[in-house]
């Protein structure tokens, strides 16, 4: 196995939207391959019909494009191991699922819900194993003729793997080291169902990374106990020499208190569980994304990447590329780590400060345009240069700086009192008069000029300037003054100073 190219897969079931810790399981086997120069899958796990969703699947192949994370081989993308939507395995299951009946290694049981149900009324924290299955319906407690009657009768039945007990099952993790189980804990898993002729997560899942010589598998914590029972299938099918490295990851937990992160802790404290918005199928509910609240991919990403995992230093930011780079298994934790949401906003915030002015302003220029104004786009580049390091997200920046494309037509009452005095309407029509000569209206020949005028004046420079503000902003916000009227220009900024002095009068 050592030799081994390395192949991982992310395996969701398209019953919804994907959650952010499927999101970041998908990451850790991104950054694992890419580092490994191997390949990264997407496998649909639609083998529960019942909870089939339409839409989750074209759902779960738009998050990564938009997260940037393209799969070497996937449904859409294709591939010489397909087909990778396992609804379409059917018939690679059944000839295991033969081979394991032909083997003894699995039996028929045809109990109903009800008779299972039942059964775990009578006996407390009942389980179908070695010490139980004798009681029940199945082709072990039945004669052949008594199971033969009831197969060419068409009745339903599953198929359990026959687990024998008091083994010791051996799970070798790339995170928390050797974990050992005794088989008698482990109850005689279904590995198929007759009713939709399909197998379960178990066995599917088993086939499957064989055939498609999966190297590494790189789940969820969740996924731990379910564990020992894949290495017995591995050993039940003589595949256990090529058995993949299991890593299980550690859980996401609440931001507040104790347990996993659920979408519930989303709602109350306001913050996306999604990548994408998700609108509920069943009860109309739209739950709003991390594109659509305005996150960066590559800030979500490294975000959720120092969740669970650490570079072995105090280094943050980390683009894809050092990701990779850095990228170790032996440095995941074994605890869960807990979602601080807010930490995803400081790094969208950081991210916004190292994308260029441009890309920046190609985000914000549709919004610009969503509020009816013309403006081109150098000046909405010059505004997202001055402004961006006030903001966490691109939309904030219409609220931010909106007095750089629209006059003012009311004035904050507060600001008002506080900062327009009683010789403010003389003092702004002698500033008017003075910035009407500069014919060089660039940043620092304004300042030079104003400043010296307020020193010859003997004006106080805060009374100027917070007055000249309120003129140009209507509230006392916006960057450095000179910054402002560069960007208004000339003739904009004396017609507001003029509406300014007559409305204030």
């Amino acid at each position: 196995m050592t030799n081994r190219k390395v192949r991982v897969r992310f395996a969701p079931s398209p019953t919804g939207a994907l959650h952010i810790g499927g999101v970041r399981t998908a990451l850790y086997n991104y950054l694992f391959a890419r580092q490994q120069g191997g390949d990264f899958i997407l496998r649909i796990e639609d083998t529960d019909s019942n909870r089939f969703v339409p839409g989750a699947e074209a759902y779960i192949e738009e998050a990564f494009r938009w997260l940037g994370l393209p799969f070497d081989e996937s449904p859409s993308v294709g591939g010489s191991y397909g087909p990778y939507r396992q609804s379409e395995r059917r018939a690679v299951y059944k000839e295991y699922v033969d081979k394991l009946l032909c083997e003894g290694k699995a039996y028929l049981a045809f109990d109903t819900p009800e008779e299972l149900e039942a059964k775990r009324a009578v006996v407390p924290n009942f389980q179908y194993d070695a010490s139980t299955r004798m009681q029940m319906r199945n082709s072990l407690s039945l004669s052949q003729q008594q199971t033969r009657e009831l197969l060419e009768a068409g009745t339903q039945y599953v198929v359990r793997i026959l687990i024998t007990p008091n083994q010791e099952v051996r799970v070798n993790d790339l995170i928390r080291g050797e974990v050992v189980v005794n088989s008698s804990v482990l109850d005689d898993k279904v590995l198929y169902k007759s009713a939709d002729a399909l197998p379960t997560y178990h066995l599917a899942n088993i086939v499957d990374d064989h055939l498609m010589e999966i190297s590494h598998v790189i789940r969820g914590e969740e996924w731990l106990p379910s564990a020992p029972l894949h290495v017995l299938l591995y050993r039940a099918l003589g595949w256990e020499e090529s058995m993949p490295a299991f890593a299980h990851l550690p859980l996401l937990l609440k931001p507040e208190g104790n347990g996993k992160l659920s979408k519930r802790d989303a709602d109350r404290l306001g913050f996306p569980i999604f990548p994408l918005s998700w609108t509920d199928p069943k009860t109309g509910e739209t739950s709003v994304g991390y594109r659509q609240a305005g996150y960066l991919p590559e800030a979500l990403l490294n975000f959720l990447a120092l969740l669970g995992w650490n570079p072995g230093n105090d280094q943050e930011l980390m683009p894809m590329s050092e990701l990779i780079a850095q990228f170790n298994l032996a440095h995941c934790s074994r605890s869960g780590a807990k979602f601080a949401y807010q930490k995803a906003v400081w790094f969208n915030h950081e991210y916004l400060l190292m994308m260029s002015d441009e890309a920046v302003a190609r985000l914000f220029a549709p919004i610009v345009a969503e509020q009816g104004v013309t403006a081109s786009f150098e000046k909405i580049k010059t505004v997202t240069g001055m402004m961006k390091n006030r903001i966490n997200f691109v939309h904030e920046l219409w609220e931010t700086c909106s007095f750089f494309f629209v006059a003012p037509t009311t004035y904050d009452e507060k600001t008002v009192q506080k900062r327009w005095k009683a010789e403010s309407p003389a003092q702004m029509t002698e500033l008017m008069e003075l910035l009407a000569g500069i014919d060089d209206f660039s940043i620092e020949n304004q300042e030079r000029i104003v400043m010296a005028w307020i020193a010859d004046k003997g004006y106080h420079t805060g009374t100027i300037m917070n007055a000249f503000r309120l003129t140009l902003v209507g509230e006392g916000k916006g960057p450095h003054m000179f910054d402002i009227s560069w960007v208004l220009g000339r003739e904009e900024t004396l017609a507001r100073m003029q509406r300014a002095i007559d409305v204030l009068k």
